[in-house]
């Protein structure tokens, strides 16, 4: 396990956040057996911590067009070009462990372009990446070009909310120089030891 910083700013104790706060982190806890480090370090600012997750659980825990796993694919592919070690790295173990493939999140981390991904999907995160790096551009042909995939107006929402939010976040943990935590790198690589 590393020693260094997971933020360059305050990490408040557990015992010292909101109750609120500290219930979320302990669920957290209970579910995956650690605690994220965005989960600490986003806690230094409480009311900033209650809107950036309730706003990603909005976005990433809902039923409706996009699966689990494309979801996690957008945060990874945007993650990646915005160069957001955290994200990349937190984000592709999810991935890897919804959509049942150690390969996948690196892949589309990498180059989404030669991943193994359907057409869709590539066509899903080209939407994506252009929403989070140049969507100024973006136009009613990059819609057609969704439907023509057969995504919805609610499902071309989705995605680029998702890309628009990580844009946020990808900020945000370059600016903390927020550090992965260690156990995101062997998730969904290895089976789980009974």
């Amino acid at each position: 396990m590393s020693d260094k910083p997971i933020s360059r700013f305050p990490v408040p104790e557990l015992t010292q956040m909101p109750e609120d706060v500290r219930t979320r982190i302990l669920e957290v806890q209970e579910k995956s057996g650690f605690v994220p480090n965005v989960f600490l370090a986003l806690a230094h600012r409480p009311a900033e911590f209650r809107a950036f997750f309730a706003y990603h659980d909005a976005l990433m825990e809902k039923d409706g067009g996009l699966t689990k796993a494309e979801r996690e694919m957008i945060v990874v592919a945007t993650s990646g070009a915005n160069q957001c070690q955290y994200c990349v790295v937190a984000h592709g173990a999810i991935l890897r462990i919804r959509a049942k493939s150690p390969l996948v999140a690196d892949q589309v981390a990498i180059n989404y372009r030669k991943a193994d991904i359907t057409p869709r999907q590539k066509a899903m995160l080209d939407f994506a990446l252009k929403t989070s790096l140049e969507a100024q551009t973006v136009g009613e042909g990059d819609f057609e070009a969704l439907r023509a995939h057969g995504f919805s107006d609610e499902d071309i929402w989705d995605i680029g909310a998702i890309a628009a939010f990580f844009a946020l976040s990808n900020r945000m943990a370059n600016l903390t120089d927020m550090r992965p935590n260690d156990e995101f790198y062997l998730l969904g690589r290895i089976p789980k030891q009974k």
